[in-house]
């Protein structure tokens, strides 16, 4: 959970990054930003904001890997790229499913019901137009074989930066736009 300084910090390096031509790899996990009071008193929804435009003004590729979970804002801020891919068993929301039953139904108890009805497996978004991918754990999950876990993921990425191969700056920047526009469309 960041605080402000982390996604400055992580602006800073995408920044560093465009400079010298380098892609940039984000692997997310995370229930969501540091929600404690210094943190909004030191800007946290602006250095939020400030990550996710900086993730789409990239003139690079940039590919996001949700590993165990991505929540709120605080994955946004650092998993809007040209590719975004999930862990088989990995979840990514909007708001925890607590949260989302405390809003619905005040009552937390019925976290199931509201994870089942938000669609937040990557089975899911990946049907939704989400997510671009899903990368297969071993069986049992990736903490049974991270070897074969590491492998399967690196394979993912790399293909998915092959893509970008022979684009100009533009091109990338229009096709992050343009994925993240379309989100929803078809629905």
């Amino acid at each position: 959970m960041a605080r402000p300084e982390g996604y400055r910090k992580s602006v800073r390096l995408m920044k560093l990054a465009d400079r010298f031509g380098l892609p940039v790899i984000s692997f997310v996990d995370t229930a969501g930003a540091y929600p404690g009071i210094g943190a909004e008193e030191r800007g946290q929804a602006e250095a939020i904001a400030r990550s996710t435009q900086a993730c789409l003004q990239l003139s690079v590729p940039n590919v996001a890997l949700v590993i165990g979970e991505g929540g709120s804002g605080g994955a946004i801020a650092i998993a809007t790229c040209n590719r975004v891919f999930m862990l088989e068993h990995a979840i990514y929301s909007v708001i925890s499913p607590e949260g989302a039953a405390s809003i619905l139904w005040k009552d937390s108890a019925r976290a199931q019901d509201a994870a089942t009805n938000m669609k937040i497996t990557a089975q899911d978004l990946v049907r939704l137009g989400i997510i671009d991918g899903i990368v297969k754990e071993p069986m049992g999950g990736a903490h049974r074989d991270t070897d074969a876990a590491i492998r399967s993921a690196g394979e993912t990425i790399e293909a998915a930066l092959a893509e970008f191969d022979g684009k100009t700056p533009a091109e990338i920047r229009g096709a992050r736009r343009d994925k993240f526009l379309a989100i929803g469309r078809s629905l």
